[in-house]
């Protein structure tokens, strides 16, 4: 083998790893390697969507701007929690790098101003990692319950005893609750908790009666929205009975996916917390009131 062989074979076997302008598609997929440094081609008049597996923890960045109003050669637009964000650049001939740390790691990616951009860039688990990770441990109700007891006692353990609850992530609206109306009741959600080796977040939410009159609803029946995304309850702590005019505290947890897979849900994300409601007729039945012979409800 002549010596230019060797050198072509030397530089394909890097082709896998970087994105290289002369000759790139619009969408790329490519797998993780914290220890390779990404190319990415980006334009001036396009833009550049770069997606991880699961939510970004943070992206550090030289040279660029998130407002389009300070000076920079890139401007990057991120939502805290995403698992996306999208560049463009903003002077020819421009290069940066930007790191993005994502599931305890940080990957590496060299910005390019190029006029052949990607346009999509989606990054997906290593093969070979992904086989040698451990299975992961199930969640047993009892490691539920713990969790529950965990966030409860949260403010007691990070101040006497921190290293019960390191690394839990914690976010609390105590300032600002976010409120979800529905009409005659509200869910006030105050506080989330996210308990990573379980896959598991926990919502302190309260329960506010506007009416006059005792509302039911099943302890079992909370659920949760994260964009389009829905999931059910993994355990929950609450009575079931909202009093007149009252307000009243419940927690509830939601764990991995419907599908056995884990959620890796951060707790920056915009939460709508749903309850499933008793409606009126099995209201006044639960209350006692009987049904007449053609199963409809006497007055």
């Amino acid at each position: 083998m002549n010596r230019h062989a060797k050198i072509l074979f030397a530089l394909l076997a890097f082709i896998p790893a970087t994105l290289l302008a002369a000759d790139t598609k619009p969408i790329q997929e490519l797998e993780l390697d914290e220890h390779m440094v990404y190319t990415v081609p980006v334009s001036f008049a396009r833009v550049t969507t770069i997606s991880f597996p699961g939510p970004i923890s943070a992206i550090d960045a030289a040279l660029v701007t998130t407002d389009g109003k300070t000076p920079g050669l890139f401007q990057i637009a991120h939502h805290p929690g995403s698992y996306f964000f999208s560049v463009r650049s903003l002077v020819k001939e421009a290069v940066t790098n930007v790191n993005v740390r994502w599931n305890n790691k940080t990957y590496v990616l060299e910005l390019q101003e190029s006029k052949t951009p990607v346009l999509s860039l989606i990054f997906r688990y290593r093969t070979d990692a992904a086989r040698s990770l451990p299975a992961q441990r199930s969640v047993t109700p009892g490691m539920l319950v713990g969790l529950l007891d965990k966030a409860k006692a949260y403010p007691i353990l990070k101040s006497s005893h921190p290293e019960a609850v390191e690394g839990v992530d914690y976010v609390t609206y105590a300032d600002k609750p976010r409120v979800m109306d529905y009409n005659d009741f509200e869910i006030r959600l105050e506080e989330v908790f996210r308990f990573d080796p379980q896959d598991t977040l926990v919502f302190r939410v309260v329960l506010r009666n506007k009416s006059g009159q005792e509302i039911l609803y099943r302890p079992q029946g909370f659920s949760l929205r994260v964009g389009q995304r829905l999931y059910s309850q993994s355990i929950s702590d609450a009575s079931g009975v909202m009093p007149p005019k009252s307000d009243t505290p419940a927690y509830f947890a939601i764990t991995g996916t419907p599908n056995g897979g884990r959620n890796d849900v951060s707790v920056k994300n915009d939460f709508t917390v749903l309850l499933t409601r008793l409606d009126a007729e099995m209201t006044r039945a639960v209350q006692g009131v009987p049904l007449d012979g053609k199963g409809e409800l006497t007055k």
